[in-house]
């Protein structure tokens, strides 16, 4: 098992959770490797450190964008006194504050319902991805993960989609603008990139599941009935292949949650965290990932619902290609997928 094969890598974390990865490091690292630009698509940030890096580049002349989803930003409930610095949401505004003193180009998202992206554009040649928020919570008590690709065309991908943000194409408004899914040979490896909602990601898991020939393992924050997710894993189930998951524990009990479908048709599920558990605990379990017959990984920030799908703004990284029948890469695919999967099997051990 590999979390770096080349120019491909995968984090898992957090430390403070007993991950092997510290993912603030991580992104802090990732973002003071920058020379010449930086764009960034972020839901929530309010981690100084993370904010900090920022402002570093920014110090060090490097051009720097960013887009943050504007919930996180104001108040739902108008303060009394809107001079005074506090409420909810403060720690994101001083944050914002300081980085828009910077002199650091930053807009909210136009989306009425979620800018829900995770990814940062570096140099026009890598790529950081995943699950993980820029924030406190998301780097020390929520589970996730983080992508990393070296790869011009990759970056390229995700630029043009950062371009068409900036143009204010956002969730529905952003239909029929997406160029068809790509795929990019990377380190031997294929990548597959797919935005919400041009790309119906949900179809794409779909599909993948369905190429499965011996197990599907997950773990997921948000996995609803009204995704057609589970139907393909109930049918995978039905055809002999085994299927496990880890959910959210407060999520997988809304009614609206594919749990009992799921449940019903012998698939195998893990709540994290379960009750009783000493600290220190996970606050969520906030991965969005799938790891296929031990050697096809899919990743970012895609939840199984169906706004994701058609509502949100939203990406998927596919790492691998269940068709390959290179020897080569079918070893590298198989090593970052082990990877992945020994992280589920972690969070199903320790938290399940």
């Amino acid at each position: 098992m590999s979390r770096i094969i080349d120019n491909i890598e995968i984090y898992m974390g957090p430390q403070q959770l007993g991950g092997p990865d510290d993912l603030r490091e991580v992104i802090v690292n990732f973002i003071d490797g920058a020379q010449t630009s930086l764009y960034i698509a972020v839901q929530e940030l309010n981690s100084r450190p993370i904010a900090e890096a920022i402002i570093r580049a920014k110090q060090r002349s490097v051009l720097v964008k960013l887009v943050l989803e504007a919930d996180y930003l104001v108040e739902k409930t108008a303060q009394q006194d809107p001079f005074l610095a506090e409420g909810e949401n403060e720690a994101n505004r001083l944050l914002q504050d300081a980085i828009l003193r910077s002199s650091i180009f930053v807009r909210s998202d136009y989306n009425p319902d979620i800018f829900h992206q995770k990814f940062i554009i570096r140099d026009n040649r890598s790529l950081l991805t995943g699950s993980t928020n820029f924030t406190e919570t998301d780097t020390s008590v929520n589970l996730n993960h983080i992508v990393i690709i070296h790869d011009g065309d990759v970056a390229r991908v995700y630029k043009r989609e950062y371009d068409e943000i900036l143009q204010g194409h956002f969730g529905k408004l952003d239909e029929g603008h997406d160029h068809a899914p790509e795929e990019v040979p990377v380190s031997n490896v294929r990548i597959k990139v797919l935005f919400a909602p041009d790309h119906n990601p949900e179809m794409e898991i779909m599909k993948q599941i369905a190429k499965a020939k011996n197990r599907v393992d997950f773990a997921i924050f948000t996995f609803a009935s009204s995704s057609g997710i589970d139907d393909q894993m109930i049918l995978a189930r039905n055809a002999g292949i085994a299927v496990r998951g880890a959910m959210f524990t407060s999520q997988a009990n809304q009614v609206w949650s594919a749990t009992s479908n799921l449940e019903s048709a012998g698939v195998s599920l893990f709540f994290v965290p379960r009750p009783g558990l000493p600290e220190p605990k996970p606050r969520k379990l906030h991965h969005k990932l799938m790891v296929i017959d031990e050697q096809l990984i899919i990743a970012g920030s895609y939840n199984y619902t169906h706004p994701a799908n058609y509502l949100n703004d939203e990406n998927i990284i596919i790492i691998g290609d269940l068709a390959s029948t290179d020897p080569d890469s079918i070893s590298r695919q198989k090593e970052l997928a082990g990877f992945a999967l020994a992280e589920i099997d972690r969070m199903i051990g320790l938290f399940g």
